[in-house]
Formats: structure tokens, C-alpha cells, sequence
């Protein structure tokens, strides 16, 4: 029978590669358990976790679901809906004459010199963006009725044309909604059966295209992803769970399925936003408040900054093509993951991703039927990850899987050896890692040689120490829950609620009050829903901010409003744009454009065990075997292999060595020494090079 001791919580992370399941119970014993995900049905991988789980724990499913005091689950659904195209029939509603604001977008482009790309084809075709006779002034005042006969037209075409959702976006509705509401209501009267959504109930903000471009992405995951959501929820119910499922959103806050049936497309960054929870607990354990992570799983690599102990957030995120102006965790996105493809293209240059080869086929290594090599692959052949069974057996790699496929993709370049073309891809992959990292450190002011990198995911650890020693990084740490980071970090995820009203006005005393009325009322909204949501005013926390930019400044600067003094205001303003532009304009209109809470519900913090550390003491060693330790072309060497079950808090060992976990595998690299803490994670401190930061 299982040692677990009830209530536990119980987090479970849907990846393009793995379903990872964290339990944490009563007394912070913590048990993980990863399995294959299903792309087609996510919540078969969901259910098969659970399946899994139990019978490794000695419990049914209804006793290990009936004894879970919270569920929280992150969902990649709306992020695949988005990517793959597979959403809802949107029908759009708009002004007269703005319907093609989602298309014309902002008319400026990433990459300034690339102007023959085309854009992807919007969410809506042009055809069912239908314009109502309306107009709304920037200060709310009707200039021009809504004419409800066009209301009622659009509501024709879209029944004729078979949508299954509307949004509805209107001139000016974040100052005054009456139109928008007005048309909400004639449609769900003769559209019954359709989901509609408005831009001044979702996001409330000065910017047209961005509304429009949110509510949209709103309206087109919901049709499908909340009936995925319900019947998940019924299902688990039916198997034992008495308590309401909870979803991670964007801005790494947890949500009831009730509260998100307005607002779905704030999941679109479910999974990878769940590491925030986790980036706080590890902040704490390694004594630093400067993190920079890299949680690498199956399809991506996900790199999020911590600075002074604050996650970095923004206030819209791109997915695919379809921008969404919520509150979100700031998660750079690349295309590096154990199971990313590589090969030689037209040209004869080696490449690296984007495409990914999923949970099936996935890697070659794998006998699932893939045939292409991809980073995984990669790395059995280097000999750092070894042949035979992984993630609690569902897996077997077999390396003459990795050799046919590599040697088919790479006949005839990179030389004979597979291994040159193995370390190739390491190399390429590893340095755009690095790059990764500079964009959201360097390019933004900040020196990541003063941080502490976080290798997390599966196959974070296999790159960490490598990517660190070339930014000049000296200190690395590695979860021993590496492979179920973003699940931990769900079984600690606070209730989070965002609000936002828009001032739009000059920065001034009378402008001020509006802004503290404002915020209040934001804040009063916040208490009563986490009152409802059964929190005490002690367990809450209001964050209050305000966006503020110069006059004719398109985009705005979000700094703290606990003081609410003018010039304070505006020193902070300054402070702020200062570090990001280096440059301040003194004589200069500054506006106050948007007001800004998040309402939090903290839940009871749970944590694994910490053993006493009394003295350091050498690990031991298991086995040994050959590694070609650098990406370079190098002779193998016998390399210590560690075995996680092996090692305890206080074990230490100096590099080369290879540490297979349950969850991941950790490459320590030549001179590096590697040493567990009281709760059995890693800390790496890392060999630079004597002349400083690795430039090559």
C-alpha cells in the first residue's frame, strides 16, 4: 500500500512529448510519474497519467483522486489550436469601416528588412468580418447609434455560413461598452448556440488591432477547447475527484473551469507559465534572486528571467500569428527540444528545428516508426544519454535506431562519422540556446553572467553546463524534479485575476484621483471574486500597476502604482525608461494610460521534505562508460556515470560525469563540481575558461 498521506495536490502538464503528473502530499513527500502523451486526445494522456500513477502509488484511481485537495492542470490545446489552424468558424463583428484592422495590424514587422514574407492568412476570413452602423467617441460618447437592423443582418450571415463563434469588437468600447453589450445580446437571442465574445469584457484597452486581434483568439479556441476542458472535468469527477479542476493561465495563475468560460485564450501559455511556481521555490533554495531557466522538453525550449526576485511579464503575447493582449508570463520560445528535427538542408547547412517530431513518431531512437534524426537522437550517439529504458519504462532507446537515422540525413556532409554529425547538432542546438538567452538578457541590459542558470525540463540538463560556461555563467542548478518542472510548479500555483480599465489622459493631480478610483474599483472586483473563490483576506495580495508613456508614444511603460504621487509617478516612468531605451525626455507630456491589479489567492505552500546536510561526501559511482564530453570532434573518454537513486543531500563530485535521474539526465562537464542540497538538487558550479567569458 502507498505512504502518501492525504489531502495531496496533484499538477499534471500536457506536453507535445510527455503527459508529466506531480503529486505532493500532506507531509511533502513528492512523487512524479511521466507518460506518452496523445496529441489527438490530450485527455486520454491526462487520464492514463492518473491510470499510471495510481497503480505505481498502490491505488486505485478513485482513491488517489478522491484523497487530491487541488487539481491543477496545464493544457497545450489553445496553444495548438492557434499554431495548427484547427479552431472555431469565427464570425467578426465591427465598426463601420474597421473590419480590416486584424488584417492591416500594426503595418511594422519583426524582422524590418524581410518585406516579402506574407503573413499568415487571419483568423477570420474578410467575409464574415461584417461591419454594424455605430461610433463610439475615445471618451465613450455615442456619436452615432447602434443601428440594430445591421446587428440583425450580420446575425443572417452568420447562421447561413455556419459560425460557431463572434467576436465582437467595436470603435472605443473599453470607454463605454453599451454597444457592445447590446450586440452580444441580440446575437446569443438569435445565434443561441454560438459562442460570442467581446473586446470590452476580455481586454478593456486603448489599441484597436490589439482588442480586436484578442478577442478573436478568444472566440476561436473556445468552441473547442471548453467542451475538451468540461468533459475532462466530468470525467474525472465521475472517477473520484470532488474537488473543481483548476487551469494554469498565461500570467501563471491558476483558475477555476467556471471562471474561464469568458476568457479561454488566457490559457495559451498554460504549461510553460506553470514554472513560475517553481522559479519562486528554487529562487528561495539557491539563495539568488536573479534566475535565468531553460526548460526544454520534447518540442521547445522555454527560457524565463527572474531579476531582484520579480518574473518578467508582458502584456501581450504572439502565438503563431494571432496576438493576445493579456497579462502573461514572458516566455521566449524556441524550437529546441529533445525530439526537434536536424538535417541537412538544400543549401548543404546544417539545421535544427523548428519542426519537431512529437510524442509519435518522435525521436528515430525511439521504434515509434520516426525515421528522421532529431536532437535526442543527437545525443545517444555522443554516448550522454545511454541505450535502454526510460521515463519508468514507456520508453526504450535503441542506438542503432539514432545511427540509421542519422547516417541516412547526413550521407555524404559532416564527414563519415555519425558522431561529427551528432556533435553538430549539439552544437547548433546549444548555440541557439545561447542566443535565446542574450535576446531576453543582453539585448534588454542585462548581464546573464550574473545569474544563476536553471536547466529544467527533460533534457534541460543535458545542455545547461555547456550554454552557462559560454556566457560566462559560473553557477548552475538543476531540480532533481527537472522532468516534471512545469507540473511541480502547478501543486504551488496561486489563484490569480487580472483587471484593467484605461485612463488615456495626461499625467496630473486630477488624473491621479481618476487613477486611484480606478484601482480601487478594480481591487473591490478582485476581493469579491477571491472571496467567492473561498480565500480569506489574508490569504490575498493586490499588485497594482499603471502604464504610463510619453505623449505620441505608441508603446507604454508598466511601473508600480503603490505611490501614487505625480512626481513619483513619473520618476519611476523615467527610471524605468532610462534602462530600457537610455534615454529620457524631462520636458515632455507623460500619459497614464492604463490601470492595472492582479488579484491573488495564496494557497497553503507545499514543499518536499529537506534532509539535514551534516557533512560533504564524494558520490559514489555506478558504472562507466565512453561520452564525447564537447560538442567538438574529440576522442571518447571513459566518463563516471552517477545514478540519481544512488545520491543523497551532501553528495558531491567533480566533473566529467554524466548523473542519470529519474526524470532527466545531467551532463557535468570537465573541472565542473556538481553538489546536492538538503532537498536533493543539484548546484553546479561552473569551470570557465581562465580568460573570462567563452567568446567562440
Amino acid at each position: 500500500m502507498s505512504q502518501i498521506v492525504a489531502p495531496w495536490r496533484i499538477g499534471i502538464d500536457v506536453g507535445g512529448t510527455f503527459t508529466d503528473l506531480v503529486l505532493i502530499d500532506a507531509n511533502g513527500v513528492v512523487f512524479p510519474y511521466k507518460s506518452p502523451s496523445e496529441p489527438a486526445n490530450p485527455a486520454v494522456g491526462v487520464l492514463r497519467s492518473i491510470e499510471g500513477a495510481s497503480q505505481k502509488l498502490g491505488l486505485d484511481v478513485r482513491s488517489l483522486l478522491k484523497g487530491c485537495s487541488h487539481f491543477i492542470h496545464g493544457t497545450t490545446v489553445a496553444t495548438n489550436l492557434l499554431l495548427e489552424r484547427k479552431g472555431a468558424r469565427v464570425g467578426l463583428i465591427t465598426t463601420h469601416g474597421f473590419r480590416d484592422t486584424i488584417e492591416i495590424r500594426r503595418g511594422y514587422r519583426e524582422f524590418m528588412w524581410d518585406h516579402r514574407t506574407p503573413w499568415q492568412d487571419v483568423l477570420v476570413p474578410r467575409s464574415l468580418r461584417l461591419p454594424v452602423v455605430e461610433r463610439m467617441t475615445p471618451d465613450g460618447q455615442v456619436e452615432l447609434a447602434l443601428d440594430k437592423e445591421s446587428v440583425a443582418a450580420s446575425a443572417d450571415v452568420f447562421r447561413r455560413e455556419g459560425v460557431e463563434a463572434v467576436a465582437i469588437c467595436l470603435l472605443h468600447a473599453y470607454a463605454n461598452d453599451a454597444h457592445e453589450r447590446a450586440c452580444a445580446e441580440m446575437l446569443a437571442e438569435a445565434l443561441p448556440a454560438v459562442y460570442i465574445t467581446t473586446s470590452s469584457s476580455l481586454a478593456p484597452i486603448v489599441g484597436e488591432f490589439e482588442r480586436c486581434s484578442t478577442t478573436v483568439a478568444n472566440a476561436y479556441v473556445a468552441p473547442k477547447l471548453l467542451p475538451y476542458l468540461s468533459e475532462l472535468a466530468r470525467e474525472l469527477r465521475r472517477r473520484g475527484l470532488e474537488r473543481d479542476l483548476l487551469l494554469v493561465q498565461s500570467n501563471g495563475g491558476a483558475i477555476s473551469l467556471d471562471q474561464i468560460g469568458t476568457r479561454p485564450v488566457a490559457l495559451a501559455l498554460s504549461g510553460p507559465a506553470a514554472g513560475l511556481a517553481s522559479l519562486r521555490h528554487f529562487q528561495q533554495i539557491t539563495g539568488n534572486e536573479n534566475l535565468i531557466s531553460i526548460e526544454i522538453g520534447g518540442t521547445s525550449c522555454d527560457v524565463t528571467v527572474v531579476t531582484n526576485g520579480k518574473v518578467a511579464e508582458t502584456d501581450s503575447i504572439t502565438v503563431g500569428d494571432a496576438l493576445i493582449a493579456l497579462p502573461s508570463v514572458e516566455i521566449h520560445t524556441i524550437g529546441t527540444g529533445g525530439g526537434t528535427i536536424c538535417g541537412v538542408d538544400a543549401g548543404g547547412l546544417l539545421f535544427v528545428g523548428p519542426q519537431g517530431a512529437g510524442a509519435k513518431p518522435g525521436p528515430a531512437c525511439y521504434g515509434f516508426g520516426g525515421k528522421r534524426p532529431t536532437i535526442t537522437d543527437a545525443q545517444l550517439i555522443l554516448g550522454r544519454l545511454h541505450e535502454g529504458t526510460y521515463a519508468g519504462g514507456s520508453l526504450y532507446l535503441k542506438t542503432e535506431l539514432a545511427d540509421a537515422a542519422l547516417r541516412d540525413a547526413f550521407e555524404g556532409s559532416l564527414g563519415a562519422q555519425v558522431s561529427v554529425a551528432a556533435g553538430a547538432i549539439i552544437q547548433l542546438s546549444n548555440l541557439s540556446i545561447r542566443q535565446a538567452i542574450e535576446k531576453v538578457s543582453l539585448v534588454r541590459g542585462l548581464d546573464p553572467a550574473k545569474y544563476v542558470l536553471v536547466g529544467a525540463g527533460g533534457a534541460g540538463a543535458l545542455h545547461v553546463a555547456d550554454v552557462a560556461r559560454k556566457l560566462g555563467i559560473r553557477r548552475a542548478f538543476i531540480p532533481r524534479l527537472a522532468g516534471v518542472f512545469c507540473a511541480f510548479g502547478m501543486c504551488n500555483a496561486d489563484v490569480r485575476h487580472d483587471y484593467v480599465s484605461t485612463i488615456g489622459a495626461p499625467l496630473s493631480a486630477d488624473v491621479v484621483a481618476t487613477l486611484r478610483q480606478a484601482l480601487a474599483e478594480l481591487t473591490q472586483q478582485g476581493r469579491q471574486l477571491l472571496l467567492a473563490d473561498g480565500f480569506t483576506p489574508d490569504e490575498m495580495d493586490f499588485e497594482v500597476r499603471v502604464d504610463m508613456r510619453y505623449a505620441g508614444q505608441q508603446w507604454p511603460i508598466s511601473v508600480s502604482a503603490e505611490d501614487l504621487d505625480p512626481a513619483k509617478l513619473r520618476q519611476q516612468f523615467e527610471a524605468e525608461h532610462e534602462r530600457i531605451y537610455a534615454s529620457v525626455q524631462p520636458n515632455s507630456a507623460v500619459e497614464v494610460m492604463t490601470a492595472r491589479v492582479s488579484a491573488i489567492g495564496h494557497l497553503p505552500v507545499v514543499s518536499p521534505i529537506a534532509s539535514q546536510v551534516s557533512n560533504r561526501i564524494l558520490a559514489p559511482i555506478a558504472n562507466r562508460r565512453a561520452v564525447q564530453l564537447t560538442d567538438e570532434t574529440e576522442p571518447r573518454r571513459e566518463v563516471p556515470i552517477l545514478a540519481g537513486a544512488n545520491l543523497q543531500p551532501g553528495h558531491y563530485f567533480v566533473g566529467p560525469a554524466i548523473i542519470e535521474e529519474a526524470t532527466t539526465t545531467i551532463l557535468v562537464g570537465d573541472g565542473d563540481m556538481i553538489e546536492l542540497d538538503a532537498f536533493g538538487n543539484y548546484h553546479i558550479d561552473i569551470a570557465l575558461p581562465t580568460s573570462g567569458r567563452n567568446h567562440d
